[in-house]
């Protein structure tokens, strides 16, 4: 069993960040070392690993939209791979990657240009040009969904489909995945519908696949679906707020579920919280189980241990690493006393 677990963060480069850094959290103390900067790359805000843990992709402002590295474990480190020639040009970055099962594909999604892109990985990690599928339409709320906003990407357990959440359209797209050539094909229902003004953002399934979750941006709020794994369809069965009912501010961020599947987890920016959630195993609702400041300002993203035991939460504008110790029981959060800085802090992915 391991002593402790090594975290990566991705970050925006925009005040002292110079790229992304690694820290090891203490399994059994929950103590936080100091992050060390692994990768010095522009804003890399989101940051996933390949399935072997071989390597480590991040957000890129580049026509490729993804940068790839190898990772060394053990010192940490990060060796950047070459982009290629094609994909220097610069471009608006993507907001949210996905790697699938078989690490042969890997699915961006672009918030500010509304699109999804789809690219091979090379046995060397190196990226294929994209296949780009553009959405288009709006939504209700001109301010905010003047257009699509492709929010992220998420791939079903099987494998064989991809959830898009779109911000500026109201909608969660699903499409069919072809690992082999990381093509993208329209499920039918090539969409559903999101409560209008509700913003989708950020998406979880289930451990067993049967239900899914997602949280709102505009509405901060949890809905959850059924989910047809034959269809990809998905079939909403209920809405529940991730804040006190007398607070209007809503800001909401990102959704885990805890390795047991017992539990759901959502951030708060503004209100600056934790919402904690019970998952019915019968029928997938949730139930409110607590809601907890998150110990920064704008918890933007966190991650829970593959163990379930912690859960780490960096804060965008405070530049705090909260830990929070999880009751495997009740699912309830305890802030511990350890905390690290990394500034402008945005994604958090364990290695182990």
């Amino acid at each position: 069993m391991a002593t402790s677990h090594l975290i990566f963060f991705g970050t925006y480069t925009r005040t002292t960040s110079r790229g992304i850094y690694a820290a090891r959290l203490d399994d059994e103390t929950g103590v936080l070392s100091a992050p060390a900067l692994v990768a010095e790359t522009p804003s890399p805000t989101w940051i996933e690993l390949s399935p072997d843990k071989k390597r480590l992709y991040a957000v890129h402002a580049s026509k490729a939209q993804v940068i790839g590295f190898e990772v060394d474990a053990t010192k940490p480190a990060l060796r950047p791979l070459p982009l290629p020639p094609w994909a220097t040009e610069a471009a608006g970055s993507a907001c949210h990657i996905a790697i699938d099962a078989t690490g042969r594909a890997l699915i961006a999604a672009n918030y500010g240009a509304g699109f999804v892109a789809s690219m091979a990985i090379q046995p060397d990690g190196t990226l294929s040009e994209p296949t780009i599928i553009q959405h288009s339409g709006h939504g209700p709320n001109p301010q905010r969904q003047e257009k699509p906003h492709v929010h992220s990407a998420t791939i079903s357990p099987d494998n064989r489909f991809v959830v898009v959440c779109d911000l500026g359209l109201d909608r969660l797209f699903t499409y069919a995945l072809d690992p082999a050539t990381a093509r993208l094909t329209p499920a039918s229902p090539a969409y559903v519908e999101a409560q209008p003004c509700s913003g989708p953002r950020h998406f979880k399934f289930s451990r067993d696949g049967r239900y899914a979750y997602n949280v709102t941006e505009m509405g901060a709020t949890t809905v959850a679906y059924d989910y047809n794994a034959a269809t990809g369809a998905l079939s909403q069965t209920q809405i529940v707020s991730t804040l006190p009912a007398d607070y209007q501010a809503k800001w909401g961020a990102e959704i885990r579920i805890h390795p047991n599947g017992k539990f759901v987890y959502a951030s708060n920016r503004g209100h600056d919280s934790m919402a904690v959630f019970a998952v019915d195993s019968t029928s997938g609702q949730l139930t409110l189980v607590e809601i907890v400041p998150s110990g920064g300002k704008v918890p933007r993203n966190f991650a829970l241990s593959p163990n379930g035991t912690w859960l780490v939460c960096a804060h965008q504008e405070s530049g705090d690493v909260t830990v929070f110790h999880v009751d495997a029981d009740s699912g309830k959060l305890t802030l511990m006393p350890s905390r690290q800085n990394v500034a402008m802090g945005v994604c958090v992915a364990f290695y182990d």
